[in-house]
């Protein structure tokens, strides 16, 4: 009973690590409260206060029709899906724990499975939240249609991809720079409130205002999906390819950062 498992191949190995990744992510899950049906059901929540706060404000400013010749509402949760679910990948991977935490201790964990169990547990709440509320919205007030359902899907695993890898730099970055790492993370966060576009359309915008927002992917996915949603609606000044690249570079970046980082952190880092 004292022997250490070993994997006999690689296919052993495989299934040993996703093992570890679903248990961590179920652990994720979780963790926001005991029972995990309600840590679910604040998703949820979550995202319904921001679609409301926003419907309100709208019609406070007097805005009380879409941008775009469509549902206004879903104008709205276009926006808001997509913003929830790039910020939240990026707060869940950044603070998904160190090489150096009391977890990486036992033998099988090791910081992918940390990672990558973060980054499920994003998806798999902002996906179930999204789809709550399209649900409730369909069935209680009126039936909602999308011109290309998969394009849109599309657009939000890209939303998240690229909110994973943004995060995983914020963790490779913050062992050199703890403190001033955690105030930039949440001000890239906020930043995004205003600059992830959710609340303009990128084809009415002048370029003086276009060239404030154009350099985040996020803006572009935004604007992306509303195309794939909207009928009435093909975007002139976004694209696809930006954000999908700028995913991959920063993919590259965060693998190679989190590796030095993995090689030179030790406990005597955050001795007293």
């Amino acid at each position: 009973m004292f022997v250490q498992r070993r994997n006999r191949n690689l296919l052993d190995a495989a299934f040993t690590t996703l093992a570890l990744i679903y248990h961590q992510t179920v652990h994720n899950l979780r963790k926001s409260h005991s029972n995990a049906v309600i840590g679910l059901a604040m998703a949820v929540l979550q995202s319904m206060v921001l679609v409301v706060g926003f419907f309100a404000m709208y019609w406070l400013m007097g805005v009380k029709r879409s941008p775009v010749r469509g549902d206004f509402i879903i104008f709205i949760m276009t926006g808001i899906f997509l913003f929830m679910t790039h910020t939240t990948a990026i707060g869940a991977v950044s603070g998904s724990g160190s090489a150096v935490s009391g977890m990486m201790k036992h033998g099988p964990m090791n910081t992918a499975v940390t990672i990558c169990g973060a980054a499920l547990a994003v998806l798999y709440r902002q996906t179930l939240a999204s789809l709550v509320l399209l649900g409730f919205y369909h069935t209680l007030f009126q039936p909602v249609s999308f011109e290309d359902p998969v394009g849109l899907a599309g657009m939000f695993l890209l939303a998240w991809a690229s909110g994973c890898v943004i995060g995983l730099i914020f963790l490779a970055a913050r062992p050199w720079w703890p403190s001033g790492i955690s105030i930039l993370s949440s001000l890239y966060q906020r930043l995004n409130m205003v600059a992830s576009g959710k609340m303009f359309v990128a084809n009415a915008l002048p370029p003086m205002m276009l060239s404030m927002f154009d350099w985040n992917p996020l803006f572009h996915v935004i604007d992306q999906a509303r195309g794939y949603a909207f009928i009435n609606y093909t975007p002139h000044n976004s694209s696809v390819a930006y954000p999908v690249y700028a995913t991959l570079g920063c993919l590259m970046i965060g693998l190679m950062a989190e590796y030095v980082t993995r090689n030179a952190e030790s406990l005597s880092w955050s001795a007293r």
